[in-house]
């Protein structure tokens, strides 16, 4: 009779631990510390420079002409007005890093040396949020707004 209640013990307190246990690897696997992954995005930073924009600079453009195909610096040196400098980073989600680097030399005006660095030949698709979150419902006004407002005039009685 006593090796029946230890018996009995024994495997409660064994059904008590592999409770346990199951609880315990349920909530390892539900917890932010999980082996599922968060959601990564990728990080663009400064300027987007394409090869097609590096394509179209050429020695002797104005400032406005390299403005138009460049876009704004995103540094200008603080000593030297006639450096600017275009840098783009990107840091991809699941990936690597790229890097590019164009500095731009101006003299009396117009562009006097053209310096790159990092890989400016790879064309980069960054991806739009535009199909992410609700998409807003409009509804079209009722009717024509100037056919319902008060017409005043001179031939409109009052």
């Amino acid at each position: 009779m006593i090796d029946q209640s230890n018996d009995s013990e024994e495997r409660d307190q064994m059904q008590n631990l592999i409770k346990t246990v199951t609880f315990s690897l349920a909530l390892t696997l539900v917890s932010g510390c999980s082996y599922f992954g968060v959601y990564k995005r990728d990080l663009p930073q400064g300027n987007l420079i394409k090869p097609e924009m590096v394509a179209q600079l050429e020695t002797g453009m104005t400032r406005e002409q390299v403005e138009y195909v460049m876009g704004s610096p995103l540094l200008q040196a603080p000593f030297n007005p006639n450096q600017w400098d275009y840098v783009f980073y990107l840091d991809e989600a699941y990936g690597g890093e790229v890097y590019k680097r164009l500095t731009l030399t101006f003299a009396n005006d117009r562009l006097a040396d053209i310096q790159t660095s990092g890989d400016i030949d790879a064309d980069i698709e960054l991806e739009t949020d535009a199909q992410i979150g609700p998409t807003p419902q409009v509804e079209p006004l009722p009717g024509n707004l100037l056919d319902t407002t008060p017409r005043r005039g001179p031939d409109t009685p009052r």
